[in-house]
């Protein structure tokens, strides 16, 4: 080999060597985290409030209980950097610590949920490297879809007092419970953009969505909308709250999922309902009616409810007809 050959092969080595070793990052080095917040960054990742604040509550009681402090950058990357087998073990003894307190299944898989979440994530970041492979602790799969009958809801709606400007609001919000089978967070993110009278219509962000649908509304909820909007007057501008306070306190502030809930709470108490009533047992209510009202057209009922499957429908619709009890009853004709 000459040597001219010999030099420009050394310097095609040499070009590839450098090329090897050059630094990847060079371009984005500065948004790259070698050791992330994987707790906000988890979070951050979820779409709903509810969700994040139900994940970062769950993850703070593993870490407070485990380790006597509240979750911080380094203790969850110390959690995230351990040995498989012994993070497993960790959160083996966590489980064991939930059930000897007394706390529900549904709660404690909830809580060993949402620490699996945080592992995957921080293997998704780079910096961890296993799975936790702990079990969640059996359950019946059973939910408590009753409510109250039509009579009673339709009821307290009609002793909502439309001579006040909170008897309006309360009038149109449990319409909206009512008629559309509302979440109460969908009731609290609207905004004035979201309902145009003219229509008839509504635009809500359901449950776990990035992006509204919209919903047609009934035309005794269009003008209960439109009352409470104009008797409540103000600022008129499309970002402005559709349902807000009236309380002295926080007038004109924008009424949360909470707020929602102690309003349903009051008004079917003061109507001496007797039955515990929240905004999700109103919606169970109005889907139990729909159903009534069709026998048992789960595929109608799921028009309203919005119910991404028929199964959930169908738990509905079996606690409502009662079909176990029917059939006992039928293994006993010709008994005394």
């Amino acid at each position: 080999m000459s040597k001219e050959k010999e030099s420009v092969e050394l310097v095609v080595v040499q070009k590839l060597e450098n090329a090897l070793s050059a630094k990847i990052e060079a371009y984005f080095a500065g948004v790259i985290d070698s050791d992330p917040d994987v707790l906000e960054e988890l979070l951050k990742s979820k779409n709903s409030e509810g969700t994040r604040r139900a994940y970062r509550k769950d993850i703070t009681d593993f870490f407070t209980r485990m380790t006597g402090q509240r979750p911080n950058r380094d203790s969850i990357l110390e959690f995230l950097h351990l040995e498989g087998h012994k993070a497993t073990l960790v959160v083996t003894k966590y489980r064991a610590i939930l059930a000897e307190a007394g706390l529900s299944p549904n709660t404690i898989n909830r809580r060993l949920a949402a620490i699996k979440s945080l592992v995957a994530y921080g293997r998704k970041l780079g910096v961890c490297n296993y799975a936790v492979d702990v079990d969640s602790i059996p359950v019946q799969a059973y939910r408590d879809t009753s409510g109250v009958t039509e009579a009673e809801f339709l009821s307290v709606i009609k002793q909502c007092d439309r001579s006040t400007l909170a008897g309006k609001r309360d009038y149109a919000l449990l319409l909206l419970l009512w008629g559309n089978a509302l979440r109460r967070n969908e009731v609290s993110t609207l905004d004035l953009k979201h309902f145009d009278g003219s229509k008839g219509t509504l635009s809500i962000l359901g449950k776990g969505k990035l992006v509204r649908v919209t919903i047609n509304l009934p035309k005794v909820t269009v003008l209960a909308i439109t009352d409470w909007v104009i008797e409540r007057g103000g600022d008129m501008s499309s970002s402005r709250p559709l349902f807000t306070s009236v309380d002295f306190q926080n007038f004109g502030h924008r009424l949360t999922g909470d707020g929602i809930y102690k309003i349903v709470k009051r008004l079917f108490k003061r109507a001496g309902v007797e039955k515990h009533m929240s905004p999700h047992r109103c919606r169970h209510s109005a889907i139990t009616a729909v159903l009534e009202k069709t026998d048992g057209n789960v595929r109608k009922a799921q028009k309203l409810s919005r119910h991404a499957k028929l199964n959930t429908l169908q738990i509905y619709d079996d606690n409502r007809n009662r079909d176990q009890l029917e059939m006992s009853e039928l293994l006993m004709d010709g008994l005394d």
